[in-house]
């Protein structure tokens, strides 16, 4: 399962859109800001459930969120134990050198830039291969 946190609409459309287009192992929750996104993770409220919501295998965080930043979640996911093996792909419309060092320094696996395509997808879910999923 990959989680997908994302505000922007037009962008879950394209991501679902590109989604279609791969093979079709993983299903997507979207998490539509960062407070949601720390909800599922910790199981917390209506996403008490882990049968329901599981540990995503998968995380495309974006960074431009709202109520929590995404290198706000970045960094809170790794500083949980029992999602520090879930790979985080930053999705975000920044080009920037800066937030790409910071990503990769808070722990994110891979920066994509938006709009995400079929291959850079791909590309993210190679991590997949390389990480033990969660139990």
């Amino acid at each position: 399962m990959i989680l997908l946190v994302e505000d922007n609409e037009d962008d879950v459309f394209i991501m679902e859109r590109v989604m279609l287009k791969l093979p079709p192992t993983h299903t997507m929750h979207v998490a539509v800001d960062g407070r949601e996104a720390v909800d599922y993770l910790q199981g917390s409220g209506k996403y008490s459930d882990r049968l329901a919501y599981p540990i995503p295998s998968l995380i495309f965080l974006d960074l431009k969120l709202p109520s929590l930043h995404g290198f706000e979640v970045l960094a809170w996911i790794n500083s949980q134990p029992s999602l520090k093996s879930v790979p985080v792909a930053i999705l975000s419309s920044s080009a920037e050198p800066r937030d790409r060092e910071t990503a990769i320094r808070l722990g994110a696996k891979s920066f994509l830039v938006k709009p995400p395509t079929p291959e850079t997808v791909a590309q993210a879910l190679k991590l997949l291969s390389d990480v033990r999923a969660p139990d």
